[in-house]
């Protein structure tokens, strides 16, 4: 079902910045975190966190989890940095917070116009729909989602 919602120009320049981070680039200023919002008819930025927001952040796992409200449905756009028993890893993942507790006319529209965001975010190979925060799990089932032999995720061990 296609709510007619349109996704801002600014989203896809965001997507492609975050996935294709460069070595040369300046690492304070790199995104991990972006909340989307709808506003009106159209999927726009509501807030980014880069580097430098969270280097004072001790769990930058628990402050995306903190991001979280309970009224508010949002989309968000999480670069998770984990560490597996072979290798350390970055890889994106897109988040639907859609709480039980939010509106019923909100989380139809959010779930309705999920489609036009994910058509903007090719290639995202992690997808989480969250309609309550016990559906994050612990970090150990964040950890699995992530895929196999997750050991840490944001330098805390998964256990």
């Amino acid at each position: 079902m296609a709510s007619g919602v349109k996704v801002a120009d600014q989203v896809k320049e965001i997507y492609n910045a975050m996935k294709l981070v460069k070595t040369e680039d300046n690492q304070m200023e790199r995104m991990r975190l972006v909340i989307f919002h709808i506003d009106g008819s159209c999927i726009d930025v509501e807030k980014i966190f880069r580097e430098k927001d969270l280097e004072k952040e001790d769990d930058v796992y628990k402050f995306v989890l903190s991001q979280l409200k309970a009224d508010e449905c949002r989309y968000i756009l999480y670069d998770c940095h984990f560490e597996t028993k072979e290798s350390k890893k970055e890889e994106l993942v897109f988040f639907l917070w859609a709480p039980d507790t939010a509106p019923i006319k909100l989380k139809m529209n959010y779930a309705s116009s999920k489609e036009a965001l994910r058509k903007i975010l090719t290639g995202i190979k992690h997808e989480v729909q969250l309609n309550d925060k016990t559906d994050c799990g612990d970090r150990a089932a964040f950890g699995e989602r992530l895929g196999k032999n997750v050991i840490k995720i944001e330098g805390h061990d998964v256990k």
